[in-house]
C-alpha cells in the first residue's frame, strides 16, 4: 500500500473531523494511514508480532493525542513522529533487555523493495538490516515511506540540514554494506 500524497489537503481535513468528534473519523484515519505505517515499523523493527504490539501502541498514542494536532497539514509527518518515537522506545527496550537475536529484515515481501534481480535484492535487504537503526529509518523514511525532507524533520525533531546529512552518510553506509556484502562468498 503506498502513502497518500505529501500535501493532500484530505489530511488536514481527517485531522479537523478527528479533533471535532466525527464518529467515521477515527475509522477513516485508520483505514488511510494504517498500510504506511504497518509498512515502515515492520521494515525498522524487523519482526512482525513486535510491529503489531508497537502498531496498536501507535494508534492509542494518535487517539489520545490528535486533539493536541495544532496543524492538520503536517498530519502525515506527525503520524510517522509517533511511530518512530514509539519503535525507537521498543527498541531501546529490547537492547537494555538481554541480546535476542538481530533485526532481520530478510522477511519482507521481495515485492516491496525496488529490485529486478532477487540476488540484488537479497544484498540490498542485507546491507539494510546491517545499518545502524538511524541510519536504516532515515532510508526508509525517505525513500520507501516518501516523506520530504522536512516531514522526516519534523518527524525526527530535527533540522532539515541534519536529516540531508543523515540521508548522505546512510546512502554511503548501505554503499559500503553493499560493496562488502557483495564480495562475501
Amino acid at each position: 500500500m503506498t502513502s497518500p500524497p505529501p500535501h493532500d489537503t484530505g489530511d488536514e481535513l481527517l485531522a479537523v473531523r478527528c479533533q471535532l468528534g466525527e464518529a467515521a473519523a477515527f475509522d477513516d484515519l485508520i483505514e488511510r494511514w494504517h498500510g504506511p505505517l504497518w509498512t515502515y515499523i515492520r521494515r525498522v523493527v524487523g519482526d512482525e508480532d513486535a510491529a503489531l504490539e508497537v502498531v496498536q501502541d501507535v494508534w492509542i498514542k494518535v487517539l489520545r493525542g490528535i486533539p493536541k494536532l495544532r496543524d492538520g497539514s503536517k498530519l502525515r509527518a506527525w503520524l510517522f513522529s509517533i511511530a518512530r518515537r514509539t519503535v525507537m522506545d521498543r527498541l531501546r527496550e529490547r537492547y537494555a533487555g538481554p541480546l535476542e537475536t538481530e533485526i532481520d529484515l530478510s522477511e519482507v515481501a521481495a515485492d516491496t523493495w525496488p529490485s529486478h534481480d532477487e540476488h540484488e535484492l537479497q544484498q540490498l535487504e542485507g546491507a539494510l538490516a546491517r545499518l545502524p537503526a538511524v541510519e536504516r529509518d532515515v532510508l526508509t523514511l525517505f525513500y520507501l515511506e516518501d516523506l520530504t525532507l522536512a516531514d522526516i524533520a519534523e518527524a525526527l525533531k530535527v533540522p532539515v540540514g541534519t536529516v540531508k546529512s543523515r540521508l548522505f552518510r546512510a546512502r554511503r553506509m548501505l554503499r559500503e554494506a553493499m560493496d562488502a556484502g557483495g564480495a562475501q562468498p
